[in-house]
């Protein structure tokens, strides 16, 4: 979020820059909902104007999984590796053009109990057959972005960030917060 908010004259603060040590529980149905309960929560706790996000992959031979549950694919102490060596486990024997997939992230911005700005993005792309590149995290490796010809972890960090979900959503929350932060 830093790295994505450089170019503003705002500072960027963390949960735990401002003491705040509990994580909402995620019980949304959606992207939007999740980054919706955690913008609440830590505006709450702030008493500033909070920024969250929400994403995560979802593989159509897969029924739209891991989904919601990406971070958590695999059980709550997988590594990025662990997660990727099962999406491919899961996938072993479906063929290049049945590994359709999207990237999603929701930006939510919070006052209080009141969401102000609200964003969804997708990148569409499809499950490499393995892991190529190192730059990123999470399923980057695996994240085979056909405009482009490469994973997301072959992408330098600049150019991933114009193309990806999360990229294009901070770029709409960008258009938006200099009208946000005169609430």
């Amino acid at each position: 979020m830093r790295e994505l908010l450089a170019d503003l004259p705002v500072r960027v603060m963390s949960p735990a820059d401002l003491g705040i040590r509990e994580a909402p529980e995620e019980t949304g149905v959606s992207f939007l909902e999740n980054a919706a309960l955690k913008a609440r929560h830590y505006a709450r706790r702030s008493g500033r104007i909070a920024v969250a996000d929400d994403s995560g992959i979802s593989v159509d031979a897969l029924g739209g999984a891991p989904g919601l549950y990406s971070s958590r694919f695999g059980g709550e102490h997988a590594s990025d590796d662990d997660r990727n060596r099962l999406l491919l486990e899961r996938l072993r024997d479906v063929p290049a053009e049945r590994r359709g997939a999207r990237y999603t992230s929701a930006v939510v911005v919070a006052r209080g109990d009141e969401l102000v700005f609200q964003v969804e993005e997708t990148a569409e792309g499809r499950i490499a057959e393995a892991p190529r590149g190192s730059n990123g995290f999470g399923y980057d490796p695996l994240f085979f972005y056909p405009p482009l010809g490469r994973t997301f972890g072959e992408l330098p960090s600049a150019e991933k960030d114009r193309v990806s979900h999360r990229g294009k959503a901070f770029a709409r929350l960008k258009q938006a917060l200099p009208s946000l932060l005169e609430l």
